[in-house]
């Protein structure tokens, strides 16, 4: 609200969607609204409400934000639910690709938009005995890097952010499972975020207005970290940027490492 945007908000639960929509809406400024609609991401149809009440709420909605997320089952992979690992991939996958595939058409009418996805470290770093998670994120980010070269012509960019530790409720769940389920180091991890704070909010809610805002034009197909990556300075390195492959998910090769396998 602060930058000026009018803004649809979705989540499963309407109560507590209701008290966020009151928060923000005391934040909006003349000529800015606050909508919010309940919607499970993982359903086609509900997305397609959402996307089709939003577009009709604000017919120049050109920025969209997925950020919906859960760890799923815990622990071993022959020890967790299946029904649970799947729901998993629901949520923080099929949400992903379902709401960008439902707002493509009115962004490639519009001739510009922007596709946001929170994806994190489970994009990146295997993540033992939280592996629907891991695996969801892994397919967030290539999905992303996939959808970004289909919309290049139609000036839509679409990238995903790595926020950083943040200390949530999906935090809270790490600790409460414990380290015999979710492994020693990972919970041992967990407990110094929680002492520390996290990285916060700030920095990636930072990153998500920069790739949101027309500074960011031709900035697309990339994965960048709210904490460590020099996001600031990238509108200065575009064309650069377009030609490599920074940022991205990519195999290393043996040589690569020196060795001489090949």
């Amino acid at each position: 609200m602060r930058e000026g945007a009018s803004v649809v908000i979705a989540a499963r639960d309407a109560a507590m969607l209701d008290n966020v929509r009151a928060e923000l809406a005391a934040l909006a400024k003349a000529g800015q609204h606050v909508v919010a609609r309940p919607c499970d991401v993982s359903k086609p149809d509900a997305v397609l409400d959402l996307v089709e009440s939003s577009v009709e709420a604000f017919p120049a909605l050109d920025i969209l934000v997925n950020s919906a997320g859960i760890y799923g089952p815990k622990g071993a992979i022959e020890d967790t639910d299946w029904s649970a690992w799947v729901r998993a991939i629901e949520i923080d996958l099929f949400g992903a690709v379902l709401l960008s595939r439902a707002i493509v058409p009115h962004l490639k009418q519009r001739g510009y938009g922007k596709i946001i996805q929170l994806s994190g470290g489970g994009a990146t770093t295997p993540m033992p005995r939280l592996s629907a998670y891991a695996t969801a994120k892994a397919g967030v980010v290539r999905f992303s890097e996939s959808l970004a070269l289909e919309l290049a012509d139609h000036h839509v960019d679409v990238n995903c952010i790595a926020p950083g530790a943040l200390n949530t409720r999906m935090l809270d769940e790490i600790l409460e499972a414990g380290p015999d389920v979710v492994g020693a180091e990972f919970y041992q991890r967990s407990l110094k975020q929680k002492d520390s704070g996290g990285a916060g909010l700030a920095k990636g809610a930072a990153l998500a207005v920069f790739l949101g805002s027309r500074d960011s034009d031709g900035i697309t197909g990339r994965l960048l970290s709210a904490v460590w990556d020099p996001w600031q300075d990238l509108a200065a390195h575009k064309d650069e940027l377009a030609k490599t492959d920074i940022y991205t998910l990519r195999r290393i090769t043996a040589k690569e490492r020196g060795k001489d396998w090949e």
